[in-house]
């Protein structure tokens, strides 16, 4: 194990490195996977705080703790790597329990008060309107994404722009829709607006 997570600190990017990693931990069905990962949340290097989030969002399914130490440990983290794995922990998650039946889990982190919570939701399921019941439903992913325009987090507000733009590329009546309404007179909502595109 440790010989396993000194070699994830050595390599610089990716994820990739990171998820076989803990795809190994996590076929030793003996270890305690929930104490491994709260364990590893503290240590100083961003590598291995991914492989918590990762192991974290992998077990989220099963384990309602796992999903909520997602929400508020995971969320505080300062490196965007590990906010990055976060996102994808997210979705994994959604996509575990079906993305229609994760609605209220979706709606619950949206409207959480760190930026990153709403930017794991936000950023995860991109494409939106690639996932199922987005994809049939994509009214339903503007709308959400959406809510989050005037969002004093530019970081957030990036996402919410570049999550639109993507979904523009196929639904381009639904997104102008939405956007035609908007106020641009606040810089907030005119940051994102550029970022959707016209």
């Amino acid at each position: 194990m440790k010989q396993l997570i000194d070699d994830i600190k050595k390599i610089e990017h990716g994820f990739k490195h990171i998820i076989e990693a803990g795809n190994i931990i996590l076929d030793n069905k003996a270890e305690n996977h929930f104490g491994m990962a709260k364990d590893l949340l503290s240590d100083k290097t961003y590598q291995v705080r991914m492989l918590a989030t990762y192991l974290l969002g992998q077990l989220s399914t099963e384990n309602p703790q796992a999903l909520k130490f997602l929400e508020t440990k995971v969320a505080k983290d300062k490196d965007w790597r590990v906010q990055e794995m976060l996102a994808k922990a997210f979705d994994n998650y959604c996509r575990a329990k079906g993305y229609e039946n994760s609605l209220s889990t979706i709606k619950k982190w949206l409207s959480d008060k760190n930026p990153n919570v709403k930017r794991a939701v936000i950023e995860g399921l991109r494409i939106w309107t690639s996932r199922p019941y987005f994809k049939e439903n994509p009214k339903a992913a503007i709308h959400l994404i959406s809510e989050h325009r005037e969002d004093e987090s530019e970081y957030l507000r990036k996402s919410v722009g570049n999550a639109l733009r993507d979904i523009r590329k196929k639904n381009r009546d639904l997104v102008d829709k939405e956007t035609a309404g908007w106020n641009i007179d606040d810089p907030k909502i005119r940051f994102v607006k550029k970022l959707v595109g016209k």
